[in-house]
């Protein structure tokens, strides 16, 4: 019945053309309100990004609640060389305990991790199957084939999906924040988290195991991450 009375509201503020519209990309969580409607829309002009109307009776007024969530870290610059999630979240690990790493031990550590999200998506039915939400990310946008081809290379970029399964693999929390200035009414120098993957590793499985500590990584409007730490 409420979604019912929402749809009615918004019926008549399109008919009254009092309705106003934001477009949002999908990396940025689309964050609702209780005066606030969001639709997916079903064209996509990049495969990459969906795009979200929020309608609302104002876009401009009151601060956003996800500016509520702003936190303060210094940013750990990683290496951009198409690596650099991978090399980030090996960064954020070896940082974890203390380790510092050689730009060549990052490097290759990246790569293993690269490798080891290809053998449980591309070479083990067995192992894919307990990775369902990966797999279902990777094939909205292209073919399982295709996917397997692409993260053979050295510059594979990773994202989500790979992130889905290496926070699993490693019993790793990994939090993904935006610069704050990046979001619509942002400009301070925070960061604002938009994703978090592995929670249940953040808490201790027993009394002898502390939590593991997460990675917090940090992604641009460039299609890199660094840490923040």
């Amino acid at each position: 019945m409420a979604c019912r009375t929402s749809n009615d509201t918004l019926l008549l503020k399109l008919k009254e053309g009092s309705a106003e519209f934001e477009l949002v990309s999908s990396p940025v969580s689309p964050i609702a309100t209780s005066k606030s409607h969001w639709f997916s829309f079903p064209f996509q002009a990049d495969k990459s990004h969906r795009f979200f109307a929020r309608i609302g009776p104002s876009l401009d007024g009151g601060a956003s609640p996800a500016l509520k969530k702003v936190e303060q870290y210094s940013v750990q610059k990683v290496t951009g060389d198409g690596r650099c999630m991978f090399r980030a979240l090996v960064k954020g690990m070896a940082m974890n305990k203390g380790i510092s790493l050689s730009s060549r031990e990052e490097r290759d550590d990246a790569d293993e991790l690269r490798m080891a999200v290809k053998e449980i998506i591309c070479e083990g039915d067995k192992e894919r199957s307990k990775y369902e939400e990966a797999l279902v990310a990777i094939t909205v946008d292209e073919s399982l084939q295709r996917y397997c081809q692409r993260i053979d290379r050295s510059d594979f970029w990773g994202g989500e999906s790979e992130l889905l399964v290496l926070s699993k693999l490693c019993r790793q929390p990994v939090i993904v924040y935006i610069p704050e200035r990046e979001h619509k009414g942002g400009r301070g120098t925070g960061f604002i988290p938009i994703a978090e993957y592995g929670t249940e590793f953040s808490k201790a499985a027993k009394k002898s195991k502390p939590p593991r500590k997460a990675v917090r990584l940090l992604y641009s409007g460039k299609n890199h991450y660094d840490i923040l730490v």
